[in-house]
């Protein structure tokens, strides 16, 4: 198959253009290097730098004929969405219907997309989420994912573009982003490592549901499949508080920093927890790999990188 991985300079998606390289697949990856890095970017993956926004998706669509879309270029910092809702919904609106207009046109068969969550249920009474529970997100992010679902059923609906939207828990491995507000595991180890102090916004009590990279990616591999379509949860149904995250992180690096606590962040979701039952039952996908282990792996990667 051909296969369009945007956003494949980033953390998740280089990961899961590589595993579809190892499949023969052919595969193209596109984005813009706003927030990912070429050093990602597998060998052996075509690579096109543009914005999903652009006038010559079209074209570009037009010319490679492509069989699969995988779309995981965004804006993904919840925060910056409620800073910027105009701006996080060029991107992450705009941006996605541009494609899936330009896909429909070009006979692209599935278009895989990388939904949240977190951000797209809200604060819930049910936990483990499972996908059926109200949609109440509370963030123009949240909203923007939850937007580009409606659209994708529209597409399938109206012609016959089948999709997958893959919700996923908070995910991390190598790789991950340190630089920007999200991402506390990668985050906490680079200035472990670096022997900075780490900050736990507020209590520490948040929780969250920490799924590995390489769940995420053999998931994004079975949506290839004809058999599956549909919406599913991708995460772990274990809660983790950012304390214990903290604590892990310090006996992995070998750390001597203090447990810091700092302002909670306006907004956050106290709890954040999903089921993946559905897509166990439907496709037998299930985690695979234990936190301690994957934040193990994490910090081994981390290690072996420069410091900065």
């Amino acid at each position: 198959m051909k296969i369009l991985v945007t956003g494949g300079a980033g953390f998740i998606a280089s990961h899961i253009a590589e595993a579809y390289l190892e499949l023969g697949n052919d595969v193209v990856i596109l984005d813009d290097l706003s927030t990912g890095s070429k050093k990602n970017i597998p060998s052996k993956a075509r690579f096109v730098e543009m914005d999903i926004t652009s006038p010559e998706i079209e074209s570009f669509f037009e010319k490679e004929k492509f069989d699969v879309l995988n779309h995981h270029a965004a804006q993904m910092n919840v925060r910056f969405s409620v800073e910027y809702p105009s701006f996080d919904a060029k991107t992450n609106i705009i941006g996605g219907l541009n494609l899936y207009e330009a896909a429909r046109r070009n006979g692209v068969k599935k278009i895989i997309f990388a939904s949240t969550g977190g951000a797209i249920y809200g604060d819930q009474e049910v936990i483990p989420t499972p996908e059926n529970m109200p949609l109440e997100p509370c963030s123009p992010y949240g909203i923007a994912k939850l937007a580009n679902e409606k659209y994708l059923a529209f597409y399938k609906e109206t012609y016959g573009v089948d999709f997958v939207c893959l919700r996923y828990a908070n995910v991390y491995g190598p790789r991950q982003n340190h630089k920007g507000e999200a991402g506390v595991v990668a985050i906490f180890i680079n200035k472990m490592l670096n022997g900075e102090q780490p900050i736990i916004n507020g209590d520490g009590l948040y929780t969250r549901d920490y799924v590995f990279i390489k769940d995420v990616v053999n998931a994004n591999v079975l949506a290839l499949n004809d058999t599956v379509s549909g919406i599913y949860n991708i995460g772990t149904e274990i809660q983790t508080t950012t304390n214990e995250i903290f604590h892990h992180l310090r006996k992995l690096t070998n750390s001597n920093c203090d447990e810091v606590h700092g302002e909670a962040k306006k907004g956050e979701q106290r709890v954040s927890c999903i089921s993946y039952q559905k897509f166990k039952n439907a496709h037998n996908w299930q985690p695979k790999a234990n936190l301690f282990d994957g934040l193990r792996e994490t910090v081994a990667y981390f290690s072996e990188q420069p410091i900065g």
